[in-house]
């Protein structure tokens, strides 16, 4: 496959593919739902021990900061992941639960055979794909090596300098309610950065729960981007795992992926910087 794969591939495509050698599918969604069922084949990956590096300081980093390459390199092994597989990620909440981080994080170290399923393993269910509860064991293989995360990233000192600034966009991606400060279910303080836009990820959807086609998706964050450079352009969301749902959507669009800041609502709002509600006047 080119580099130029699409980052999202339909239930059809993977039906058709899912005997080559080199395919790992994983699903991560939760270990519950997992050992329940999962798509025939699949190998779980774990949010929280496994795509995190999760700190008892909640305010350096955030709830789901990343692990370092070491810790990565190593899930990669363990899930038999090596330069040449072809990987295709789902989970159970249309990629947004832990599929479009993974995603992430492998294009982050330049891995470009990489894709989320639409719909996830509803979809897949729906349309036939074999499902069962079966035991799978990863395929044996040498460790995967890389230098960093090259995807670009934007620490919480730059987007304190450049939220109102102009010339830049901060998205966050989080449900309305919760950035209007209405309720916060997950964090300390309900509210949201200073200057950040609010594009729910939720809106990369149709209502069937897929991403709206490319076409759609593109004439809609160029509406908002205008002419912004993506590197002036900042998405978050509370803990850096559903802003990579929009960092998805985007790159599906055709675009350059903006920066990630993974840090996201949980980090900002534990540091005593200013907070923005319904309320407030800025």
């Amino acid at each position: 496959m080119s580099k130029t794969i699409s980052p999202i591939i339909e239930v059809e495509e993977l039906i058709k593919i899912h005997q080559l050698e080199n395919l790992v599918i994983v699903d991560a969604s939760n270990e519950t739902s997992y050992k329940e069922k999962h798509l025939k084949g699949a190998l779980f990956v774990n949010l929280n021990t496994q795509l995190s590096n999760i700190k008892e300081d909640v305010s350096v980093g955030g709830r789901h900061p990343l692990p370092t390459i070491k810790q990565f390199s190593k899930t990669l092994k363990t899930l038999g992941i090596n330069e040449k597989s072809q990987i295709v990620i789902y989970d159970d909440k249309n990629g947004a639960n832990s599929a479009a981080r993974f995603w992430w994080m492998l294009r982050a170290i330049g891995h470009d055979k990489v894709q989320v399923l639409n719909g996830g393993i509803q979809e897949a269910e729906r349309k036939g794909f074999p499902i069962n509860s079966e035991l799978v064991e990863a395929k044996k293989t040498a460790s995967y090596n890389f230098v960093d995360y090259k995807l670009p990233q934007a620490t919480i000192f730059e987007v304190e300098n450049c939220s109102q600034d102009k010339n830049y966009i901060v998205v966050d991606v989080r449900e309305e309610e919760r950035y209007l400060g209405i309720k916060e279910p997950l964090d300390l303080v309900a509210g949201h950065i200073p200057g950040a836009v609010n594009i729910p990820f939720s809106t990369n959807l149709d209502l069937n729960g897929l991403f709206k086609t490319s076409k759609e998706l593109k004439n809609k964050y160029q509406t908002v981007f205008q002419n912004i450079e993506s590197d002036h352009i900042i998405v978050h969301c509370g803990s850096g795992v559903t802003a990579c749902h929009t960092l998805l959507a985007i790159a599906y669009a055709g675009l350059d992926i903006p920066k990630l800041y993974v840090g996201s609502w949980s980090e900002w709002s534990r540091n005593n910087k200013k907070i923005a509600t319904i309320n407030t006047n800025f």
